[in-house]
């Protein structure tokens, strides 16, 4: 079993930054792919980014919707057991839920019903 919990959202003006964070227990951090995802209010969860360290890589392979890409960027610390998400050049469209999650395969997917564990959410909202 792993537990997760995500930190950090919060109110920003357009064109802010914020840091999210998700802190992992239960499991060794790097056997497992993790991502994040957000739902909007009345839209679908969708895909944000994904990070896995099954590729022997110590910095991970990194996913991002392209919606995203070139404006956040995720990481993880595996002595922390922390994954983070710098989101820069923030949008109004950004606005939502964003939930952590992990996968217990170390396989990093786009689709969310690829993932087994879900931390609570935390709420990033971006004004004009």
């Amino acid at each position: 079993q792993v537990q997760l919990v995500e930190s950090g959202g919060g109110l920003v003006q357009a064109g802010g930054s914020l840091r999210l964070s998700c802190a992992a227990s239960g499991r060794t951090f790097s056997s497992l792919a993790m991502g994040w995802f957000r739902e909007a209010p009345g839209k679908e969860r969708e895909f944000v980014a994904a990070i896995t360290w099954s590729g022997g890589s110590p910095y991970g392979s990194q996913y991002y919707a392209n919606s995203v890409k070139g404006r956040f960027i995720i990481s993880g610390d595996n002595a922390k057991n922390t994954m983070y998400l710098q989101m820069d050049s923030l949008k109004p469209e950004d606005t939502a839920v964003y939930y952590c999650a992990a996968e217990h395969f170390g396989i990093a997917a786009n689709s969310w019903t690829e993932y087994d564990y879900w931390g609570q959410g935390t709420q990033v909202t971006v004004s004009s």
